[in-house]
């Protein structure tokens, strides 16, 4: 890591009279266009779009004196001198060209929200990572609150952290879950402590390569002033802390599945244990909670609760409030969600598994699965996870727009597993999954719905998909 004074730059900025163009409506650009105006900043809202939802949300700005420019997102607006980017936007649109060519800084609705924090606002502690973000930072809020501190999980889980900088409840420390969009336009972001749990190769049609997904993931790191933790299992995590300019001081702890080392933690004998946050780690272990604590106690879960406890730890959070706040979690629906068991078979809701990485850890759980996968591949290749996984697998439905990638690397890696292709998008059609993959599993077996596809093929999202699936499950077990 490098090390030397790294100054904070989120001091206050004056909005007052300031032309600033907000890139994007919606669930960012609308707030942010709101904040903006409310400080006295002359405000242009671009859109790419000029739907209906649009101009409804126009129509909202524009009764409150905000400029509104819909179906040209492209174009600079005359004396922009700061742009606010909804934080999905591409970085190589025309717009941000522009903006470069003119010096124009680019900031998204985090980067706003980092400045507009206020002296003595609550430090943040943020995670990033391909997978287990969400599931990671609510657990961090769990412990937090455990420890009696007055926290939110927030950030890309869905709340606003502009609601909250500018909220009227006060905080001790924020649980921060940051997406590579969202650091990739979040500049002076500085947090207390960070995590990167883990790379794969994701949202690079957004990113051009993967060396630059990692780069914005690695942005998280900039500026901690306690502790960078790292996944000892993933090297390239490794990596980013060593090239993350730091405060003088700040740690890398790693977090592992084995035993740890000094300076990381991990498992011993089912026990989570601390060696980085105690005296003389070089000798001396803390107990943190068992894995027996960990809901649901799968080996990638297991992974999260210990970058959540790595967390809670260099903010000073005591042992016994990480098991407390571990033991208290629920894991959202369609994360690794027991549904039932029908005549001895497990059936597990990971709908929420949407990529090949997120698949691979689900499938790790379980020694003898029926498979439910498919999808929109969305660019991935499924021949190391078939491979990685073809020794657990008893059988696979597949279903989907882009099942075939899924039926060619099963063939190729795993040709003895039986494979059932369903050929229709109805709202039949996970019935009719879950009733092959009844047929095919045998007491012991797990049916496991972890598509490593999004869903938006078949279902709205993958909270529907997931639905759907468990809603079969029960329709089956009440007429068995």
């Amino acid at each position: 890591m490098g090390s030397g004074q790294v100054t904070s730059t989120s001091e206050l900025f004056d909005f007052q009279g300031k032309h600033v163009t907000v890139a994007g409506l919606g669930v960012s650009g609308v707030p942010a266009a709101k904040v903006l105006h409310a400080r006295g900043a002359i405000v242009t809202v671009v859109n790419d779009g000029d739907d209906a939802r649009a101009r409804e949300q126009a129509a909202g700005l524009q009764a409150l004196g905000i400029t509104v420019r819909l179906g040209d997102g492209a174009t600079l607006p005359e004396g922009t001198e700061l742009i606010v980017t909804a934080p999905g936007w591409k970085p190589d649109k025309p717009l941000f060209a522009a903006a470069a060519e003119k010096g124009v800084p680019v900031w998204g609705d985090v980067e706003l929200a980092w400045r507009l924090r206020g002296p003595g606002a609550a430090p943040w502690l943020a995670v990033t990572g391909t997978n287990g973000k969400t599931t990671t930072v609510q657990m961090l809020a769990s412990i937090l609150r455990a420890a009696g501190l007055r926290t939110a999980a927030v950030g890309n889980i869905g709340v606003s952290l502009l609601d909250v900088v500018l909220g009227d409840e006060e905080y001790d420390v924020l649980a921060v879950e940051l997406s590579s969009y969202q650091l990739h336009w979040a500049p002076s972001l500085r947090a207390h402590s960070a995590v990167v749990l883990n790379l794969a190769p994701d949202h690079l049609d957004w990113h051009g390569s993967m060396e630059a997904y990692a780069k914005d993931k690695g942005r998280i790191y900039e500026g901690n002033r306690v502790a960078c933790v790292y996944n000892v299992a993933d090297k390239l995590t490794e990596e980013l802390v060593r090239e993350a300019d730091v405060e003088e001081g700040c740690r890398a702890v790693g977090f592992t599945l084995g035993t740890p080392a000094p300076s990381q933690l991990g498992v011993v004998d089912g026990i989570l244990v601390d060696r980085a946050f105690v005296a003389n780690r070089q000798k001396n272990a803390q107990e943190l909670a068992e894995v027996s604590d960990i809901n649901p106690p799968a080996p990638h879960n297991i992974a999260n609760a210990l970058a959540a406890a790595a967390l809670a730890r260099a903010f000073g959070v005591p042992a016994q409030a990480v098991r407390d706040g571990l033991r208290a979690f629920r894991p959202d629906a369609h994360r690794i969600a027991h549904v039932a068991d029908l005549d001895e078979v497990a059936y597990i809701d990971d709908s929420k598994a949407t990529n090949t990485h997120a698949t691979e850890a689900s499938l790790a759980a379980y020694e003898s699965i029926v498979w439910i996968a498919g999808g929109l591949a969305k660019g991935a290749t499924f021949d190391e996870l078939v491979a990685k996984s073809a020794k657990r697998l008893r059988g696979a439905v597949l279903i989907g727009a882009d099942r075939e990638l899924i039926r060619d690397a099963l063939a190729r890696h795993a040709p003895e597993v039986p494979v059932v292709e369903l050929d229709r998008t109805d709202t039949g059609a996970m019935l009719q999954a879950v009733t092959e993959a009844r047929r095919l599993a045998r007491p012991g077996d797990t049916v496991l719905l972890a598509p490593a596809c999004a869903s938006m093929d078949m279902f709205t999202n993958y909270n529907e998909r997931g639905d759907a699936f468990a809603a079969a499950v029960r329709e089956l077990g009440a007429g068995a």
